[in-house]
């Protein structure tokens, strides 16, 4: 794992870090256990769960100990307030839970920092690919030890777009198909990879142009977005929410692209 390489972060991404590296050790060997459960009396969704649980508290259990008066907003447990009121961490302990279920190796840990209501730093870390994207305000954001921009492409027939599609009967089905039939026909294609705080790191990375999607959760992107912002990428909630990381709805990209999927989405 790339938990060797501590020295450059800051001490509050080194906690954040250490937190998403014990966890990820206990989400792989469950995740090398998938192929047992046949043989298991609970079902696959059962063996999900307790997984997503058993990294939430080995999470909860570190940035405790670290920063014992700050408070939590989890995906598994909720919000749990600390005797700090102006901090707090936000964790979704296991970001792509299906395809952690399917034995496709794309999921992540994700963990972000509140201050006063604003996110000053974040961690996603991929435990399959040991990739850990990390940014903190005003610092830049990183993969491992490499500095991130966003691409430079500025043409919508040479960009990636990655987006969340709604599912069992969640989410607005109707709107997203009229967005992404006015998307599609103009970028050169569009990725469902199913977890978002990763789609969001690789914007950062400028593996993706851009990204959209509707009905998402704080824990899935607060720690994603602010390694966009400090990527140099631009970041907007679709909603009227003031505080981007707590909208449903969200648009984020490289300059060029950003603005060209906007003028899109407002044409819905």
């Amino acid at each position: 794992m790339y938990e060797r390489q501590l020295q450059t972060r800051s001490p509050a991404v080194n906690v954040m870090a250490k937190a998403a590296f014990a966890a990820a050790k206990k989400l792989i060997r469950d995740f090398n256990e998938l192929s047992h459960l046949q043989v298991s009396k609970k079902g696959p969704g059962d063996f999900v769960s307790a997984a997503d649980k058993r990294s939430e508290k080995i999470i909860f259990d570190e940035l405790q100990r670290a920063r014992p008066g700050f408070g939590f907003l989890m995906e598994e447990s909720g919000e749990i307030k600390g005797k700090d009121s102006n901090a707090r961490w936000i964790i979704d302990p296991l970001d792509g839970t299906t395809n952690f279920l399917h034995n496709i190796p794309h999921f992540c840990i994700s963990i972000a920092l509140e201050k006063d209501g604003e996110i000053t730093a974040g961690v996603v870390y991929d435990p399959i690919k040991d990739e850990i994207f990390w940014a903190e305000k005003g610092l830049g954001a990183y993969m491992n030890n490499q500095r991130l921009r966003v691409s430079s492409r500025k043409n919508l027939d040479e960009s990636l777009i990655a987006t969340g599609i709604p599912f069992c009967g969640n989410g607005d089905q109707e709107t997203f198909s009229k967005e992404l039939n006015l998307i599609a026909p103009k970028v050169a294609g569009i990725r469902r990879m199913g977890a978002a705080a990763l789609d969001l790191s690789y914007v950062a990375a400028g593996r993706y142009e851009a990204y959209w999607e509707r009905g998402i959760l704080s824990w899935d992107v607060a720690a994603g977005l602010i390694i966009v912002q400090e990527a140099g990428g631009f970041i907007k909630s679709l909603t009227k929410e003031k505080k981007v990381h707590l909208s449903p709805d969200l648009l984020v990209g490289n300059d060029a692209i950003f603005q060209e999927i906007q003028k899109l989405l407002k044409e819905n």
